[in-house]
């Protein structure tokens, strides 16, 4: 229990519809700073996902298992639900990672920040910003690209390409 206890154990939240190669590099750059990353993936059907949760967990998991083997971190993809400060302390996170693009993402990241931290101090939230050419790609407007058949190839990695693809023929 002592070594667990001194693990870096961070939880980075999302709902990966689809996963996108900004989501996988900022799970690579938190995956350095942690001795264990996990990936919740977020049920939020509030959003109309093109993909159920178990197919993202799926194609999260088959995506970031690379990342894992690259710099020996153990990063672990699993579904979340609830509150997020309650899946961060059932998960033994004491940290979690949240990517930023935009100006426009910090007002919305920072009240949520608030929010957590007022709800648990023992969690911190920590911000990743996402590479300079990776920092527009949303998985919204992804989709949208997809959906009017535009090219996503440059947007998300090869197995979510091939999946998003065919759910937008199917």
């Amino acid at each position: 229990m002592a070594e667990a206890a001194r693990q870096r154990i961070g939880l980075y939240p999302g709902t990966f519809d689809p996963l996108t190669n900004g989501h996988l590099d900022v799970i690579a750059r938190a995956a350095r700073l942690l001795d264990k990353l996990i990936v919740g993936v977020a049920i939020n059907t509030g959003k109309g996902p093109l993909f159920s949760l178990e197919e993202r967990v799926e194609l999260v998991e088959a995506e970031v298992a690379a990342i894992a083997g690259r710099n020996g971190t153990v990063i672990e993809v699993m579904p979340m639900h609830g509150l997020l400060v309650q899946f961060a302390r059932s998960v033994g996170a004491a940290m979690i990672v949240r990517g930023l693009r935009a100006v426009s993402d910090f007002d919305y990241e920072f009240q949520m920040a608030g929010m957590n931290y007022r709800m648990d101090p023992g969690v911190e939230t920590v911000f990743v910003m996402a590479s300079e050419r990776h920092q527009f790609i949303a998985s919204r407007l992804v989709k949208e690209v997809a959906a009017l058949g535009g090219d996503i190839s440059s947007f998300v990695p090869p197995l979510t390409l091939e999946r998003t693809l065919a759910k937008m023929r199917g």
